[in-house]
């Protein structure tokens, strides 16, 4: 939209780098281009802005398929005004010398010949194509029929109208016939991902499976292990108290050997001393025999002094010694 500005009973006008402008002074042309900026009388003033930049059209019409199937096209038409003279003589953008606003509505003219032309086409491929081939591959085919069929319109030429591109974005049937065709696929993918399910169970499974095996080979293999560490012990301890067993004999034998030695050597002793002890007697019995018998009491008296307590004092009658020393002179033995 330009932009118009007041000074002292005149307007001043100035547009945009991608708008063309045509001016008109009293029916006569004054000033044409794109990007201009003049000064001008709005009571004998005619504008025209015309946008020459490229511009996107998007819509979205039903049609029905070959199979009498309703799908809804969804596409974007990108165009531009070429020729901003020519359009400005074919339509009106007249705009209001004091706001700059169009007069008319030209762009929706522009985008019902756009969009009315692409339907036709469209129409016309669709009409002979099935859902399913519509579905897969009628994107493609539409957008061809639909960029053909612009280019070789002859009102847009001859309206200043030049096509940029064509894009189909989508072909979308009803959606309770979309969701009937989505039925077997998703049925499809679920039984995909039941059999991935299965699958991972399975592997999952055979995984816990070899674990668990495993886990018995090695609780096996300790028990064997156990069991010859017993055996080991077993044989360990056998061994020990063998050893020990042997030990004990021999230490027993030791024992014994030298307590027969001891009991011998005590015996000999004992034998060595009674027969010292039998040797002194017959020798003291021979010294006796050869002693007479007073000295012999006298030996007897003085052996029993020795063995007697001692007598601190001893009172003799003169009875008892008066018998003493009759006895002692007739030499009887007491």
């Amino acid at each position: 939209m330009a932009d118009i500005t007041r000074r002292f009973g005149r307007r001043h006008l100035r547009s945009a780098p991608t708008s063309y402008v045509r001016h008109h002074r009293n029916g006569r042309p004054a000033h044409d281009g794109v990007g201009l900026s003049f000064w001008f009388r709005p009571l004998s003033a005619a504008l025209s802005e015309v946008p020459v930049n490229d511009r996107e059209l998007a819509m979205a019409f039903h049609a029905r398929t070959a199979d009498f199937q309703d799908v809804t096209v969804q596409a974007t038409v990108t165009y531009r005004i070429s020729e901003p003279g020519t359009a400005a003589d074919r339509l009106d953008f007249s705009i209001d010398p004091d706001t700059g606003i169009w007069r008319g509505d030209p762009l929706e003219q522009l985008s019902t010949l756009l969009t009315e032309t692409a339907q036709q086409h469209a129409l016309d491929v669709l009409a002979r194509t099935a859902l399913s081939a519509a579905l897969a591959d009628g994107v493609a085919a539409v957008r061809e029929r639909v960029a053909a069929g612009l280019a070789a319109e002859p009102r847009l030429p001859a309206t200043g109208i030049e096509v940029v591109a064509v894009r189909v974005v989508a072909i979308r049937p009803e959606p309770e016939v979309e969701r009937a065709l989505r039925t077997p696929a998703r049925e499809r993918i679920q039984q995909e991902a039941d059999r991935a399910t299965y699958e991972r169970r399975a592997v999952a499974v055979e995984r816990e499976r070899t674990i668990a095996e495993n886990e018995l080979a090695s609780r096996i293999e300790l028990a064997r292990r156990e069991e010859q560490l017993v055996e080991q012990h077993g044989t360990n301890a056998r061994r020990e108290a063998e050893e020990a067993a042997a030990a004990d004999a021999v230490r027993t034998e030791a024992e014994a050997a030298r307590t027969v030695r001891l009991a011998q050597a005590e015996a000999e002793a004992a034998r060595a001393a009674g027969e010292a002890r039998a040797g002194a007697q017959a020798a003291w019995l021979r010294a006796h025999d050869d002693t007479d018998a007073a000295t012999l009491h006298a030996l007897a008296a003085t052996r029993l002094a020795e063995n007697l307590p001692k007598i601190d004092s001893l009172t003799l009658s003169p009875d008892v010694l008066t018998a003493l020393l009759d006895r002692l002179g007739r030499g009887d033995r007491p």
